[in-house]
């Protein structure tokens, strides 16, 4: 199963974000500084303050959340998805754009963490 882990602030509140707004299910909590959310085949890990994933590495830096790498969701229609979360206050980087490849929009987690919501211009062809 793909993973990806994401550091977080508050991992309650990243719960709640990622199970309330973006539509994942939660499939494990490990305390309160782990947890992992799952959506269509997708395992992903979210990790606190108190995780071994935000210890400081050998040269000093500290991870933390943010960033530009991404969580991509493919949804059907970006404008519509889009309201839905600035109506419940979800943080958005940018407005929506479309581009050869299908619309898209950055938002971020309660940490900072951005998604991409994405809706392709076209189906893709099955390989």
């Amino acid at each position: 199963m793909p993973t990806i882990r994401y550091l977080v602030a508050d991992v309650d509140e990243a719960v709640a974000f990622y199970v309330e707004r973006l539509g994942f299910t939660l499939s494990a909590r490990m305390g309160p500084p782990f947890a992992i959310v799952e959506r269509d085949g997708l395992e992903l890990w979210l990790s606190g303050p108190q995780t071994s994933a935000a210890r400081p590495m050998p040269d000093g830096s500290v991870p933390a959340p943010g960033g530009w790498n991404r969580l991509v969701l493919e949804v059907d229609d970006v404008d519509a998805f889009a309201d839905r979360l600035r109506s419940a206050g979800v943080r958005f980087r940018n407005e929506p754009l479309s581009g050869p490849g299908g619309t898209q929009v950055l938002i971020e987690d309660p940490s900072g963490n951005p998604i991409e919501l994405f809706a392709p211009r076209v189906t893709r062809p099955i390989v």
